[in-house]
């Protein structure tokens, strides 16, 4: 369906009538202190310049604090505040601020997508290509990527492989999200408040509080409900779109000297988001107006723990240590086909438990030679329960109560690595960086595959794979003057491969890991005495075995995972620069990408099938198809965006600023098939986000728009259905 701006009747709850187009978002900031945030003021510098220049800002991701700008990585990094202004309280919203990144909102998963690398469906049998971190720890691979954005001090989304100097590994990009941490400032923190259509209510707040002098304590709480976005008519059960979350967090910072700093953090997070309504992929409907006679349900229950504790010796070495314990449980139902004519049917219960733990050496900053080694473990239990046997949580009916497949069980994998990263600095402008990773990764499937209560079959698998891999990274980076920064850098990367599920038309079979070689060229530049920032940067990366998610013609709804036999290529150009002249602040990004994956043959589910089908033999056949060149999926080859704000300096003191924000993502296949004519392609969108804030010394009021022209958009196609965007929300 192509995107559309048009008038759009109200959804969810009727009784909410059009008074609410008069609502705003009123933030109201108690006790404001001192913001942990990615920006820092350039020290010594002219008041004058100082008030009109963009300040530092420092990437953390590589476990000591570093300039962006003269660091040799592609990053998007954004403060906590930068992240209200542009409106992105959600990994949703990511997409629109970043380069080259897409985020698919499908059924029980959020997933990011840089450079056309990361996952497409939510699957515990292949690794994620896009690691998202927080606060330092790994969060769950599988599901959960759900959490909102609250009391955030930072985000930083780095671009390509990484793996050499921090947690597990990564051949698309990592994302690291980073709450406030407690401080000694004394007694400060916010309250906020919100309102908006489709009876959107929020409330998120946090409090620092030093307990002693060396013990500080935060707090901080977020609630939001929200009315369905859709009209859905059926014998249809739940509450489909309706939101209600709720998300706490505590957390303590202790340091008895100044050598030890121990950072305590836990938070708990209860997620109701109703269900995700969909229908066919190729209905020419609005995609808010659904029928349905299926359940629909949708709900993230999680808890993490994080401990990070360093020590500095006397000769500048910092010891570091961080373990994290994640536990979460997802359930989610949908109307499988989309339709009241069939009443095929899915469910899911997932329980997940993470253990990680890291260890980092890391030397001091002002010397010639600096280094980092570091040692990483976690193990992962995923486990579907069984509910009454032969029956499991994990539910597909074709229909229901008529042929039920089930899955009870377990999918443990545990990895462990050894990384170094060391620079050294051969001249003061010349540096060269070399890294290295050793992996390993185990996987296990120990589950059972039933129907029921037809035929009363049975399938039990209990195998292992194992695969280890070593990888490094060699940059070469120069300061051509005081404002100029140029590196090019050769970087691998490695995700292991795993193990599909039997079902009872195809056995089970495994797949092997994926490697990735990237070449990348960047340049980073200020200009203007520090009121220009500037980053550009071209990539070219192959990949071997590159890891494709194919269904089953004859069920297309059971899926494998299989690699491509020929080297997939991806390239692009990055661009970024923030402006900020007097009282004019912009922000703009913008990239060009193409991919081409290896000639390799795959049928088509949505095809009758019709003879064999090899993957590297064929032959070629209307449904056997020579996939050679095509596009991988969720790679658009142009995303976009812009960002423009003005501050109204008033008599009273006060700031009254408007902002306008706007993101182009271009058009995208769903599947590596590219057939647009069976409801592959996903067209271009354009999200325009409006904001007038009025800011003093404790308050702030605002009023926002999200997606203001009301764009219809689908943002991903899952198992042959479609997934709407959201709609315009104020």
């Amino acid at each position: 369906m192509a995107p559309s701006e048009r008038p759009r009747k109200h959804r969810g709850r009727k009784t909410m009538g059009r008074k609410l187009w008069l609502t705003t978002s009123a933030a109201v900031l108690l006790w404001t202190g001192a913001a942990q945030a990615q920006d820092a003021a350039t020290p010594q510098s002219d008041p004058q310049d100082e008030a009109t220049s963009l300040g530092e800002v420092v990437v953390t991701a590589e476990r000591r604090t570093t300039n962006l700008q003269e660091t040799a990585v592609a990053a998007t990094v954004l403060s906590g505040e930068s992240l209200d202004d542009r409106g992105v309280f959600s990994l949703e919203q990511l997409q629109f601020v970043a380069p080259s990144t897409t985020v698919q909102n499908f059924g029980q998963g959020n997933y990011f997508n840089v450079r056309g690398i990361g996952k497409s469906e939510p699957t515990t049998a292949i690794g994620v290509g896009v690691t998202t971190y927080r606060d330092g720890v790994p969060v769950f691979p599988g599901y959960f990527q759900t959490e909102p954005y609250y009391d955030i001090g930072g985000v930083e989304l780095l671009r390509g492989p990484q793996g050499t100097f921090a947690g597990t590994n990564a051949t698309g990009g990592a994302v690291f999200i980073n709450s406030r941490n407690p401080d000694f400032s004394g007694v400060n923190g916010y309250v906020m408040g919100q309102i908006g259509n489709y009876e959107n209510l929020k409330f998120q707040g946090a409090v620092n509080v030093p307990l002693t002098d060396t013990l500080a304590a935060r707090f901080a709480v977020n609630h939001e409900e929200r009315g369905s976005f859709y009209d859905i008519t059926g014998p249809y059960s739940g509450s489909p779109g309706e939101v209600d979350m709720n998300s706490v967090r505590a957390s303590f910072l202790w340091t008895p000297t100044p050598a030890l700093r121990v950072l305590l953090k836990g938070d708990y997070n209860s997620l109701d988001f109703g269900g995700y309504p969909a229908d066919p992929a190729l209905a020419t409907n609005d995609p808010f107006t659904i029928t349905a006679n299926g359940p629909h349900s949708g709900k993230d229950e999680t808890a993490r723990i994080s401990l990070n504790v360093s020590y500095v010796l006397d000769n500048g070495i910092t010891l570091r240590s961080i373990t994290g314990y994640q536990d979460g449980i997802s359930e989610f139902s949908t109307d499988l086909d989309g339709t009241s004519a069939l009443n095929n049917t899915f469910y899911d219960r997932v329980e997940e438990d993470v253990w990680s733990q890291e260890f980092n050496i890391v030397s001091p900053d002002n010397q010639r030679l600096t280094w980092l080694v570091g040692a990483f473990w976690q193990q992962d239990n995923v486990t579907f329960p069984v509910t009454t046997f032969p029956q499991g949580a994990y539910h597909v009916g074709f229909p229901e109560g008529v042929f039920d497949y089930y899955i009870f069980g377990e999918t443990p994998k545990q990895t462990k690595a050894v990384f170094g990263q060391i620079s050294y600095d051969i001249s003061d402008r010349l540096q060269i960086q070399l890294g290295a990773r050793w992996s390993e990764s185990t996987s296990r499937n120990e589950n059972v595959y039933t129907t029921y209560p037809a035929f009363g079959l049975q399938l039990v698998q209990n195998d292992e794979v194992t695969a280890e891999k070593t990888t490094g990274k060699l940059s070469i980076n120069y300061k051509i003057d005081d404002n100029n920064f140029v590196y090019g850098f050769v970087a691998t990367g490695f995700k292991m491969g795993g193990l599909n599920a039997p079902n009872f038309y195809v056995p089970a079979s495994s797949f092997g890991p994926e490697d990735v070689v990237d070449y990348e060229l960047g340049w980073k530049s200020t200009l203007f005495g520090g009121r220009v920032r500037t980053q550009l940067g071209a990539y070219y990366m192959t990949y071997e075995g590159f890891q494709v998610v194919v269904g089953d013609p004859a069920v297309p709804l059971f899926s494998s995972i299989v690699n491509v036999q020929d080297e997939t290529v991806l390239m692009g150009i990055e661009a970024s620069a923030q402006v900020r002249l007097d009282d004019w602040t912009v922000d703009v990004g913008a990239a060009v990408s193409h991919s081409e994956l290896g000639e390799f043959y795959a049928a088509d589910p949505r095809i009758a099938r019709s003879g064999t089908c090899d993957a590297t033999t064929g032959p070629a056949s209307p449904n056997c198809l020579n996939l050679d060149g095509n596009t991988q999926s969720y790679a658009p080859e142009i995303t976009f965006n812009v960002g423009v704000q003005y501050d109204f300096q008033l008599p009273n003191g006060a700031t009254l600023s408007p902002r306008i924000d706007y993101a182009h993502i271009g058009e995208a296949f769903t599947t590596i098939f590219n057939n647009a004519a069976l409801g592959d392609q996903l067209e271009a969108r354009n999200i325009v986000n409006l904001l007038l804030s009025y800011k003093t010394d404790n308050w702030t009021v605002a009023a926002y728009a999200l997606n203001a022209t009301d764009q219809t958009y689908i943002a991903a196609v899952n198992s042959g259905l479609r997934y709407a965007g959201p709609p315009r929300q104020f």
